[in-house]
Parts: structure tokens; sequence; C-alpha cells
């Protein structure tokens, strides 16, 4: 395997605050992950924000209806990277309005086609979205299991499933199995 990206999706306070209705219970372990992880990936680490679009048109404004505590502007504290996170990349965060960060800023900071590993939160949603988007795009992805966090276990276990079946473009492993792979 040529030396992928580290992408760690989202790491945000929204999904970190136990008082948020968008905690992530599995945030802390993934996130001791992740730090195991850096070593490995030097300076090939990226950190993504999701960040509330200012759009309501279309499904956002019935998405934002849903979660009214979450529509907030984009400086607010909940979207902000949680303290440990804001060390983990030398480079800016990529912030996109959109569940999945696959797109143009991530494409131009990588190149087309790229190797990359997925970790962050939530793994239902913006890292599942960020995977598939990606292995649509070109890019190999391998997703390390237990650097996510999701919304719940089942759905964890279930967003997991769901991209399991897409090899070889798409890979899920746990980080013992990424590390000796990347040796």
């Amino acid at each position: 395997m040529s030396h992928p990206w580290l992408v760690i999706v989202d790491p945000q306070v929204i999904f970190a605050d136990p008082s948020s209705e968008w905690a992530t219970p599995e945030f802390d372990a993934a996130a001791e992950t992740v730090e195991s992880l850096l070593p490995a990936f030097g300076d090939r680490v990226l950190v993504t924000r999701w960040l509330p679009t200012a759009s309501r048109d279309g499904s956002w404004g019935e998405y934002f209806a849903a979660w009214p505590f979450a529509d907030v502007p984009a400086d607010d504290r909940l979207y902000e990277l949680v303290p440990r996170a804001r060390e983990w990349s030398r480079h800016p965060p990529i912030d996109r309005p959109t569940f999945g960060k696959w797109g143009p800023e991530l494409v131009a900071r990588l190149g087309e086609n790229p190797r990359l590993v997925l970790a962050g939160v939530s793994t239902d949603c913006c890292v599942l979205s960020t995977a598939l988007a990606a292995a649509d795009g070109g890019a190999w992805v391998s997703v390390v299991s237990d650097a996510c966090a999701a919304s719940t276990p089942g759905n964890g276990a279930a967003a997991l499933h769901v991209m399991g079946l897409y090899p070889p473009q798409l890979r899920v492993m746990g980080s013992a199995q990424l590390l000796a792979e990347l040796g």
C-alpha cells in the first residue's frame, strides 16, 4: 500500500459533548485510537468539520427544524474542534456544509485517486457519506473501525457492514491491521 493520508472526520464539540443531542458515546475511545495512529502518518493528516449551511432551502430546512439545537451560526462553540483534535493536523481543517467531506477541497489537498484512511464521527453519517463518495470519486478508502464513533453501537455496526460491501475500493479494518500494513 502506498502511504495514504489519514482523514479524521468531524472531531467536533457537537459530537463529543455528552449534553449534545448528537453526542457519540464512543467518541473518547475513538479519539484515543486516532491518537495512536497519528505517528504513522506524520504530516499526512487532515481534519474536517461539518458546518451548517446558511441556506434552509430544500431538505436542510426540515433537517434543522428537526434538530433546532444545532441551528446556530457556524462559529458557535458546538462546531469547534475538540481541544485534543486541534493538535492532530498541521493543516487547516477542511470545512464543508455536507455530511460527506469528499469534494473539491479534499481532492485539492490529496490529488486525484488518492489512498486515504478514514476515522472520526459519526460512523453512520459523515464517515459513511465520505467513504462512499470518495470511493465513487476514484479513491482507495480504508475505514478504521475502532477509530470511529457512531450515534449508537448498532448504527455503527450497520454502517461498517454497509461499507464492507464495497471492496476493493473500500475496506473496513481495525487499527492493529492498519498499523501492521503500514509497517
